[in-house]
């Protein structure tokens, strides 16, 4: 099996969730080129049939469905600034496929605090996030009709032993 930056583990959980939830044998798999080029590759039956260029590192590819619409999106974790946030931090894009084609679906600049880690749960997505204070918080957040809103704190105010703890559970 090809290792993509580290993603290997994150391909076959991703044809397996794909495969058993009836999903066309379509799947998003993560391409590589370098520290700063990637490409998310939408795939059919093991072969590309779309792609979407980013141009800045990649820390992170999940895969669920978490606009409830029964077909899985692809959360990917980028590095980079944006147009209202100049300072260089990890964000969460969130792509689907549509009708073959990859589409944006949100390109969120900030999530609250300061984005560390995501993942998806039950169709919602965790982030670990640091605060202001040098606290941290785990937030679940639910898909709203554009991006991602808050659901609830599922820790918050706590060290990042405490935050990890409640992000890995």
């Amino acid at each position: 099996m090809a290792v993509w930056g580290g993603l290997t583990r994150h391909i076959l959980p991703l044809i397996l969730l794909l495969t058993t939830t009836g999903t066309k044998a379509q799947q998003f798999t993560l391409e590589t080129l370098g520290d700063t080029l990637s490409y998310l590759v939408l795939n059919d039956k093991g072969h590309p049939i779309d792609r979407w260029k980013l141009q800045f590192p990649v820390y992170q590819l999940q895969v669920g469905d978490v606009d409830g619409d029964g077909k899985p999106e692809a959360l990917v974790g980028v590095v980079k600034t944006t147009r209202y946030d100049p300072v260089e931090a990890k964000r969460l894009f969130i792509f689907k496929n549509h009708h073959g084609r990859i589409r944006a679906q949100w390109m969120g600049s900030r999530l609250g605090g300061r984005l560390i880690d995501f993942r998806i749960k039950e169709g919602k997505v965790l982030s670990l996030q640091a605060t202001d204070n040098g606290r941290y918080a785990v937030v679940e957040h639910h898909w709203r009709d554009f991006g991602l809103g808050f659901t609830r704190f599922i820790a918050a105010n706590v060290t990042r032993e405490e935050a990890m703890a409640a992000f890995n559970k």
